[in-house]
């Protein structure tokens, strides 16, 4: 019972072994190689998109992504309000000035009204945005055919930040294949992951071959090194690249391990009627990357807190839901359009929990934090207790 539960550790096999051992093998250690020439094609195919750029990290994707739709100094940016700093950290590596846009229930993803609103409040302000940072939670894709419109309309591109929802699709279609730039991560925690790691795709060749440029100091075609314009160390090894390939074809086996995680907690947690789950609309695939939920009544975020220290006493990680950016001090005086109806993402975070939900948490593990759980919401149900 001593031995700790985590929220998503890595989950790797005997797939990996084959191409690090290549690249041990052909002295192919150092950044590039076969293996990163690989790892793109394969992700490419997988998202159905075009091409595709690895490199050290799904932030580093993002601030590239940022410098090739134009973003420069005292631009501003729409984000997703709720999601993880990495998402809109970038905007401010470029001098550019984040606005942050509400999440929206059916999704938890941005809320098409209050994008709309915001873009009304860009054009009479003269504040227009360069681009949309759109963010799919959790394993959750936004609601693309409502935001796309939208953006189109006002002429401003999107970049679609699927760091967390790698293996997800939309109506059929992959996450991440959407914006007119995608994103994805290979943090250790994330569904599959190359230890550290990130890449950008794009159906826009030369795109993808300025963000490789970029990527690698920005060096000119020269024979010797040649530098006119600011570069970055931002690309993946080939050692990672190999672990990310084995990665790679098991992902359709890791999304089903983690989506068969939340349907267990969904039907032994069935009877609690205070836990509402992430929604997942019709039509769509989550990866559950994490599954997440929330709890209703008064004092949401004390019985919120009240859970989590009562997992943390049995060595069980979780953890509240993504603080909102705009709450945020490092981001204090950012506008933020809320959806119609309040603060939801401030809402979300107030009363969400994140549960573990690695793909190889074994059914021991998984009983064991059913088990605690249950008896964190039944304190938590007591609100004078909570309280």
């Amino acid at each position: 019972m001593s031995q700790r539960i985590w929220l998503s550790s890595p989950h790797l096999g005997e797939e990996e072994t084959a191409f690090v051992e290549d690249a041990f093998r052909t002295n192919w250690i150092a950044p590039l190689g076969p293996h990163v020439d690989g790892f793109e094609r394969d992700l490419a195919s997988y998202a159905g998109v075009g091409h595709a750029a690895a490199v050290s990290s799904g932030t580093a994707a993002i601030h590239l992504a940022l410098l090739l739709l134009g973003v420069e100094r005292g631009d501003t940016v729409f984000c997703s309000s709720l999601t993880f700093v990495g998402s809109c950290n970038p905007i401010l590596y470029c001098g550019a000035q984040p606005v942050f846009i509400d999440s929206e229930p059916q999704t938890w993803n941005m809320s098409p009204s209050a994008l709309e609103r915001a873009f009304a409040w860009a054009k009479q302000e003269g504040r227009m945005p360069r681009c949309v940072v759109v963010v799919n939670l959790y394993g959750q894709s936004a609601d693309m055919d409502a935001i796309l419109p939208i953006c189109q309309r006002y002429g401003v591109p999107v970049l679609e930040d699927a760091a967390e929802s790698l293996g997800a699709l939309y109506k059929g279609r992959a996450s991440g294949s959407f914006g007119r730039i995608g994103v994805f991560s290979f943090n250790g925690n994330k569904i599959i992951t190359t230890s550290g790691g990130g890449m950008l795709v794009a159906d826009d060749e030369a795109l993808v071959q300025r963000a490789r440029k970029l990527a690698t100091q920005a060096r000119e075609p020269a024979a010797h090194y040649e530098h006119v314009e600011v570069g970055f160390n931002y690309r993946m090894s080939n050692v990672l690249a190999g672990i990310g390939r084995g990665q790679l074809k098991v992902l359709e086996q890791r999304v089903a391990q983690r989506r068969q995680v939340f349907e267990t907690y969904r039907k032994e947690l069935a009877g609690h009627t205070q836990l509402h789950w992430m929604p997942e609309p019709a039509g769509d695939r989550s990866t559950r990357w994490l599954t997440c939920f929330t709890l209703d009544g008064p004092h949401a975020s004390v019985k919120r807190d009240l859970v989590l220290r009562y997992l943390e006493r049995h060595s069980i990680e979780a953890r509240p839901v993504w603080k909102p950016m705009h709450q945020q001090p490092l981001f204090r005086g950012a506008p933020y359009f809320a959806h119609e109806g309040g603060d939801l993402s401030g809402s979300l975070f107030d009363a969400g929990i994140c549960l573990p939900s690695g793909s190889n948490m074994t059914d021991e593990q998984q009983a064991r934090v059913i088990e605690q759980l249950r008896r964190a919401l039944a304190l938590a149900e007591d609100t004078r207790a909570a309280a």
